[in-house]
């Protein structure tokens, strides 16, 4: 629907193009580029906050009345966080009847992991190594998030990153390139589907490497070469371009020195040229004005230049562009031609998703109500958390707990709901969260639980617990403690330098073991914590993450048995804040350590003296209820040419009376390579379920393609030579044979 005021701008008798459903995308942006002033289309490139602040307040920010001027004159092409049917609606109005062309905005939010139904942070659900249930779990937040008039979210985050101290690691889906790639592409397609209006257009962040910041602070340098660019960090962003994403964002950090938002390299060579992406790019919070902070611009003008000559197009929130980018073109600084593409960029989108067709397809307060936490959705989380969360010990078979007649639960973070979901909640609400404690009391109603607080947000001990511990145990059949970080320490801004439990949480733990009452750890963090005291000193061990909406039933499901534990790391776990970054595809040094056999001429070699070399827990590790044991490693034939596959086999035998899911890990290590190779590569995994007492043999097809890598100009290299592969439960329990690359 277009106003007559609309209408009215485009000249009597002249045709619209732009409003002829039936013309072609590329016809109507033409002829819709054709009719607009130089404001209207630097205002496409314009994205304005009209809600929560998820970055610092800007100078630049119009306010409210300025924000509607700008929308009736046409100098706003997005805006993020307006969410709710009727709100995008009204805007959306404004947008589509009050202004000359009548061209509509997109409506943009951080859907991470949920939008009312809130899933497991993403890196718990990397740990299930589910690419079926990311996606589905992507999918649910699109249905929400567009039943609430969004069109867009700023997810999924694929940034490879080593260090737990970033807080958002919690985003991304850990260290390695390949299991990320994998559900990196699954998340697309999953918040996508085929732009209509059940999903929401993706975006690829942060583009490039954001997760390489320096000792793992946020907005901090990145400085690596081109060579582990391209092997280490890349490779996930072109899985998602080649699942079809349809926007990327850039990232803050430099790269080469350049920051990324003014980085020609980054998109236009690598993200436009190699992958051939068509998409919109558009900045993170505000990162085209940073460019100023950074040094690399002078002021706006420039800034605003360098952004779009890099190959950026929407600047949310800088305003740099809508105040200096006119002005630019006028004086030949910059060539009308280049902001026409990337005006073409923003409103082919706007076309895909048929909103010049109708644009409050998106807007139904109805859908809205109806979509939102149903029982189908809560189901969906539920599950998707428990099998996200990681056994790490259970040395004593205390777990499963299938008839407690009395339960202690300690912790403030067993009851506190305000605790449990992350920065990154989306618009999840903490009322409709299940704490542990809740899920507890609903999953064994006949048993006695009994509270005792222990430790306060903060993680100081509380006056007289050790009391009130011993007191209560008395009682108690079992023990069931809850520590870690509470959930608005996961996310951006959210920096830790030593992320370990506090020594309040450790005190009450050190009080409920002296009970002698069989106590099961739970760890909830967004972040793998520094826990060898933890390891060392209990045998009950499990890493809830952050579950979201459904937590305290998933922990609940999971102590009682219903759901069999299946997750495995999808990073390492340091020993020590000293070993930090510690991760298993490592380069060999030309003096290597040997990781647990050291012998007496192990002198001169690169180690620790003081701590281990190896993670406390390797990346890909997680314990089951159930007890699975390797054999017959067998290949298909010894030797192969560039053009073929070999079939890799294992057999995996359920030796206890559980039925369970085993996530089968296939690595590589190229022994002789130009440039070298790391230790060890994920090349594929598989989900299997093994009945109790029954034996599978888990195939996996190993084309010649997938010993190849990347030179550091992005070329693949495929050399010949000799290969270990290895098959194993984790990256450290691996058996091995030989092949050869002819």
């Amino acid at each position: 629907m277009v106003s007559a005021m609309a209408v009215s701008g485009l000249g009597f008798g002249q045709k619209a193009i732009y409003k002829d459903a039936g013309a072609p995308v590329q016809q109507r942006v033409r002829d819709l580029i054709s009719r607009m002033t130089l404001d209207e289309k630097v205002g496409q490139l314009n994205q304005v906050n009209g809600g929560v602040l998820t970055g610092p307040a800007v100078a630049n920010d119009p306010g409210q009345q300025g924000k509607v001027k700008l929308l009736k004159e046409g100098k706003v092409g997005s805006f993020l966080n307006v969410v709710g049917a009727a709100q995008t609606k009204e805007v959306q109005r404004i947008a589509v009847e009050e202004s000359r062309l009548g061209i509509p905005v997109l409506f943009g939010f951080d859907i991470i992991h949920g939008a009312k139904t809130i899933f497991p942070i993403p890196l718990a659900e990397a740990s299930a190594w589910d690419t079926e249930g990311a996606l589905k779990a992507a999918e649910i937040a699109a249905k929400e998030a567009s039943s609430m008039g969004l069109h867009w979210t700023f997810a999924p985050m694929m940034d490879v990153s080593r260090d737990p101290r970033w807080g958002r690691v919690m985003e991304g889906s850990g260290e390695d390139p390949y299991l990320q790639a994998q559900l990196a592409a699954a998340r697309v397609k999953g918040f996508q589907g085929n732009f209509d209006e059940n999903h929401v257009l993706a975006t690829i962040k942060h583009f490039a490497i954001y997760g390489a910041s320096e000792a793992g602070r946020e907005y901090n340098t990145v400085d690596v070469s081109r060579y582990a660019a391209w092997n280490y960090y890349l490779p996930p962003y072109k899985a998602a371009v080649e699942a079809g994403a349809a926007t990327v964002m850039n990232s803050f950090n430099l790269f080469e020195g350049e920051p990324a938002s003014g980085n020609n390299y980054l998109v236009n060579e690598v993200l436009r040229g190699k992958w051939g992406f068509k998409g919109m790019v558009v900045s993170d919070w505000a990162s085209f004005g940073e460019m100023m902070a950074h040094g690399y611009a002078a002021n706006e003008t420039e800034a605003a230049i360098m952004a779009l000559k890099a190959g950026s197009d929407m600047d949310m929130e800088s305003g740099v562009m809508r105040n200096t980018l006119a002005q630019s073109v006028k004086d030949g600084k910059v060539s009308e031609a280049l902001l026409d593409a990337a005006v073409a960029r923003v409103l082919e989108l706007k076309f895909k998703l048929g909103l010049f067709d109708n644009p409050y397809k998106y807007h139904d307060e109805a859908k809205e109500k109806a979509s939102l936490l149903t029982a189908e959705n809560l189901a969906a989380a539920r599950k998707a958390a428990a099998n996200s969360m990681t056994l790490l010990k259970n040395s004593d078979n205390i777990l499963p707990l299938k008839s407690p007649k009395s339960i202690l639960v300690l912790g403030h973070l067993a009851e506190s709901q305000n605790d449990v979901l992350d920065f990154w909640k989306g618009l999840g609400d903490h009322k409709n969260t299940v704490t542990v404690l809740e899920g507890l009391k609903a999953k064994y109603p006949g048993a006695t639980i009994t509270f005792v607080k222990g430790v306060n947000r903060d993680g100081k001990l509380e006056a007289g617990a050790e009391a009130q511990i011993k007191a209560a145990a008395k009682k108690a059949d079992v023990i069931v403690a809850t520590i870690g970080l509470y959930g608005d320490l996961a996310g951006e801004a959210r920096s830790l330098g030593n992320p370990e439990p506090s020594k309040g949480q450790m005190d009450m733990l050190a009080a409920a073991k002296l009970t002698n009452k069989p106590l099961v750890v739970l760890v909830q963090a967004g972040r793998p914590m520094i826990i060898t005291e933890l390891m060392t000193k209990y045998n009950t061990i499990l890493y809830t993450w952050i579950g979201g909406t459904q937590h305290g039933n998933a922990v609940a499901d999971i102590l009682n048995g219903d759901v069999n534990p299946s997750s495995k790391t999808a990073m390492s776990f340091p020993v020590s804040v000293g070993q930090i970054p510690v991760y298993y595809n490592h380069y060999n040094s030309g003096r290597p350590h040997k990781d647990g056999n050291e012998g007496p001429g192990d002198f001169w070699v690169s180690r620790y003296r003081d701590t281990p070399n190896e993670p406390l827990i390797p990346f890909g590790y997680g314990l089951s209820y159930s007890k699975f044991e390797y054999s017959d490693l067998n290949i298909s034939k010894p030797e192969i040419n560039q053009n073929e596959s070999v079939t890799v086999s294992v057999k995996v035998k359920n030796s206890s009376n559980v039925d369970g899911t085993e996530i089968v890990q296939l690595y590589i290590r190229d022994l002789v390579a130009q440039p070298v190779r790391p230790v060890k590569e994920l090349k594929d995994f598989k989900r299997v379920v093994i009945k109790a007492g029954e034996t599978a043999t888990v195939t996996f097809e190993l084309p010649a393609t997938k010993l190849s890598f990347y030179d550091a100009d992005g070329n693949t290299l495929l050399q010949k030579g000799d290969f270990k592969i290895m098959v194993g439960p984790n990256s450290r329990d691996l058996s091995e044979v030989k092949l050869v690359l002819k």
